[in-house]
C-alpha cells in the first residue's frame, strides 16, 4: 500500500538504476518519483544523467534533489557500452526495432574485424542516425524520419577512447548482466576455404566521449568490412563514474520506496564528482559560498574544487590561486 503523507526527508544525491529494455529514460524518471511518493519522502527534483534508448539497457544515473544541479555534467562524462552486431542488414533505425533497407552477403572474419577496430579508435567524424533525438529545424529527427521526411544530420566530432571485441569464450563475464545478456562475440557463419570462420554476428566492447551513436559506430563498422550491420544488443556498463555494481533493478527500487528505504541505494551527490577535489573551508567562508559570493585569501592550485564545510558539500568553485568563485551552489 502506498504511503500518502510527504513528510519524510528530502533525499540528495544520486540512484543508479540498471535500466530493462523496454521503457525510456523519463520512463524510468517517473519510476523513481513513484518510489519517492510511495515511501513518504519531501518531494525534489528528478532527473537522469544521459539518455538511454528504449532497446539499450544498462548504467541509468537518476539524480535526485540537489544532485540534479549536476546533470550536465554527467551528460558531459565518457560512457562504455558492450554491444552486439548483426552483419548482412541494416534496418532504418540501426537496431532490433526498425524495417530492413540494405542487405549484403558478405561476412567478415575476426580478422578482418580486428583490423578494421584501428580505424574507429581515436577521434573519429560521425553521422548520427536519423532515429535520434537530434532537432532538424526545431523538430525531433526521430519524428521527421517516422513521417517518412528525408533527415540529413551533419557529421560530428567524437573520441572512441577504446575499442574492443568480446572473445567467443568470454560468455557474460564482467558485464553485471544477467545470464545471456551480454552474448559471446561471434555467431559463427560458415567455415571458408582458407579456414577461417565468418561472422554472423561480434560484440563489442566501447569506451567513448560524449555525443557517441554507438548504432552509428556499428553501422560504420559494417560498412568498413565492406557489408552491412546493425546492432542487436546494447548494454551501458558506465556513465561517468557510475558502474553497474550499484545499480538497482526497477523491482528493487519499487521494494525500497514501499520499505521507506530508498537511503540504502542512494549514493550521495558527491558521487558524482569523483574527479573533483575537496576544499575544506570555514562556516564564515561557507556562509559567503552559500550567498554566491566570492571568497578570497584561499590559496589553491587553479581549477575546480568542491568547497565542503564539515564535509557538507557547500558549492562547486572555481579556485584562480588566491580566492574561490561560485559556479554552482548546494542548498544542503
Amino acid at each position: 500500500m502506498a504511503h500518502s503523507d510527504r513528510n519524510g526527508p528530502a533525499l540528495h544525491g544520486w540512484l543508479v538504476i540498471d535500466k530493462p529494455v523496454g521503457p525510456g529514460s523519463t520512463g524510468i524518471v517517473s519510476a523513481v518519483k513513484r518510489a519517492l511518493r510511495a515511501g513518504g519522502y519531501a518531494k525534489v527534483k528528478v532527473g537522469h544523467g544521459g539518455t538511454l534508448d528504449p532497446l539499450a539497457s544498462g548504467v541509468l544515473p537518476i539524480a535526485l534533489g540537489e544532485a540534479t544541479k549536476l546533470s550536465g555534467r554527467m551528460l558531459d562524462a565518457d560512457k562504455a557500452y558492450a554491444f552486439t552486431v548483426r552483419f548482412g542488414e541494416q534496418t532504418d533505425t540501426l537496431d532490433l526495432e526498425g524495417a530492413v533497407i540494405a542487405t549484403s552477403e558478405m561476412r567478415p572474419t575476426m580478422a578482418t574485424l580486428g583490423a578494421v577496430l584501428v580505424q574507429f579508435t581515436g577521434p573519429i567524424e560521425q553521422v548520427p542516425p536519423a532515429y535520434s533525438a537530434l532537432k532538424v529545424d526545431g523538430r525531433r529527427a526521430y519524428d521527421l524520419a517516422r513521417a517518412g521526411d528525408e533527415v540529413v544530420l551533419a557529421s560530428r566530432s567524437v573520441t572512441i577512447r577504446s575499442l574492443t571485441v568480446v572473445p567467443a569464450d568470454a560468455g557474460t563475464h564482467g558485464y553485471g548482466a544477467s545470464a545471456g545478456e551480454v552474448p559471446p562475440s561471434t555467431g559463427p557463419g560458415f567455415r571458408r576455404d582458407d579456414g577461417e570462420m565468418t561472422l554472423e554476428e561480434a560484440t563489442l566492447l566501447a569506451t567513448v566521449s560524449k555525443g557517441t551513436y554507438i548504432r552509428s559506430l556499428a553501422r560504420d563498422i559494417a560498412v568498413a568490412l565492406g557489408t552491412v550491420g546493425h546492432v542487436t544488443m546494447l548494454r551501458r556498463t558506465k556513465a561517468g563514474p557510475f558502474t553497474l555494481q550499484p545499480a538497482i533493478s526497477l523491482d528493487t527500487l519499487a521494494d525500497l520506496g514501499q520499505g521507506r528505504a530508498l537511503e540504502q541505494a542512494l549514493l550521495p551527490l558527491t558521487a558524482g564528482l569523483d574527479d573533483i577535489p575537496a576544499l575544506s573551508v570555514t562556516p564564515d567562508q561557507a556562509g559567503a559560498l552559500r550567498q554566491g559570493r566570492p571568497v578570497i585569501g584561499i590559496a589553491a592550485t587553479p581549477g575546480p574544487y568542491l568547497a565542503t564545510d564539515m564535509s557538507v558539500p557547500v558549492a562547486l568553485v572555481e579556485s584562480d590561486g588566491t580566492g574561490l568563485k561560485v559556479v554552482r551552489g548546494f542548498n544542503l
